[in-house]
Order: C-alpha cells, then sequence, then structure tokens
C-alpha cells in the first residue's frame, strides 16, 4: 500500500512517493524548462479554512521554505510566476489594493533572501464570471503577454489543487501537485509528479537540471 507524503509505517518521516522514483525519465523535461508557475495559497503561504482568505498581511504566514526554493530558481535563471484564484475580492473581503499591497510585502519578505516573484497573475472574479478564473486559461494569456518568450513546453505548474493540475493539463505543461488537505487521489494520478512542498519539488527539478547539463 502507497503511504502519504510524509509517513513512513512508523520508521519515521520519508520523502514523498515521487520523490522517492523521480529518476531522469519523470524529470527529463526540466532540461528545457523555463518558467515556474505557483499557485500560492498553500504553495506559498499557509491556506486558510475552506470558505476563509487571507485578507490582509498578518493573516499571510509564509511556509517553511518558500523563500530559499524561490531563490534558488531565481538563481537557476527560471522565471518564477504565480497565478491565483482570488475569489475574496468578488465577495467583497478585500479589494485590489489590499492584495497588491501583501504582495509588495511578500516581495519585501523575499528580497531579504535575496529572491524574487517575477510576476502576480490574479483572477478576482467569482465562479463562471471570466476566462481567467483557473482551470480556464487566461492567466497564462495574461502572462504571455507581459513575458512573450513563456511557452507552455517550456513551463510547469506547482499547485496543490485539481484546478491547478487541469489548468496545466489543458495547455499541456508538466503538472506538480503539493499535498493539500483537497488532493483527491484521482487528482494526484493526473499530475505528472506529487511531493510533500514547493522545497521537495525544487529540489527535484533543479537535481534533474543538474544532471541533465
Amino acid at each position: 500500500m502507497r503511504l502519504p507524503c510524509g509517513l513512513s509505517g512508523g520508521t519515521g518521516p520519508t520523502r514523498c512517493y515521487d520523490g522517492e522514483v523521480t529518476g531522469t525519465a519523470k524529470l527529463a523535461w526540466a532540461a528545457g524548462l523555463r518558467t515556474v508557475f505557483l499557485d500560492r495559497d498553500g504553495i506559498l503561504n499557509e491556506k486558510m479554512p475552506d470558505h476563509r482568505y487571507v485578507t490582509r498581511w498578518e493573516e499571510f504566514r509564509v511556509l517553511p521554505g518558500v523563500p530559499e526554493a524561490v531563490r534558488r530558481l531565481n538563481e537557476a535563471g527560471l522565471r518564477v510566476v504565480v497565478v491565483s484564484n482570488q475569489r475574496g475580492i468578488a465577495k467583497g473581503l478585500y479589494t485590489t489594493a489590499d492584495l497588491e499591497a501583501m504582495h509588495a510585502q511578500f516581495q519585501r519578505l523575499l528580497g531579504r533572501e535575496g529572491a524574487r516573484i517575477d510576476g502576480f497573475f490574479i483572477c478576482p472574479h467569482e465562479e463562471n464570471e471570466c476566462n481567467c478564473r483557473k482551470p480556464l486559461t487566461g492567466l497564462f494569456e495574461q502572462a504571455v503577454a507581459r513575458f512573450p518568450e513563456i511557452t507552455a513546453a517550456t513551463s510547469v505548474i506547482i499547485g496543490d489543487s485539481a484546478s491547478d493540475v487541469e489548468f496545466g493539463r489543458r495547455l499541456g505543461m508538466k503538472t506538480i501537485l503539493v499535498d493539500a488537505r483537497d488532493s483527491a487521489a484521482q487528482v494526484a494520478e493526473l499530475a505528472d509528479l506529487r511531493f510533500g512542498s514547493l522545497a521537495e519539488a525544487v529540489n527535484a527539478i533543479l537535481a534533474a537540471r543538474g544532471a541533465g547539463s
């Protein structure tokens, strides 16, 4: 029986299942990688309980290892782009200005660690109101408008939900699922790879790039 990420049947912590078996075959595409798309909540910061939203900086709790992981992607010459559904704006719980202020604070925190996000692309809409709410692909199109050199073939999406995986699959980009409470087994099967955290995913990507260089 396959154990969940982080468990080893009582013998102490271990890496995620895919982290154990990701050889060069599973990560051969990493050599041509140019852009890393990241979901926000659950990948960069702690996700709120269901039906709650991060509405101000004081609620924006950066997950362990995130600044270093982003810095390592930067140092490897990879573009790092955030794509995030933020329906709380449509619900009137916070404004676009509030969100931009949170992201500015996050960038300052990253900057102190020598890291940066190259772009934030946000869907502020309710469901069925736009073409940019993941898993729809409008946020990718917005990113390409700012960075025309982005292609799906040289990109990966790292997220923690079905919408992130489907977003990547619709575009034909590689997909990495980071374990979260809503990561159903069938979603994990659809993702190309599965890890326990952003840091683990970055470790594997960069190790594969080094092996292929």
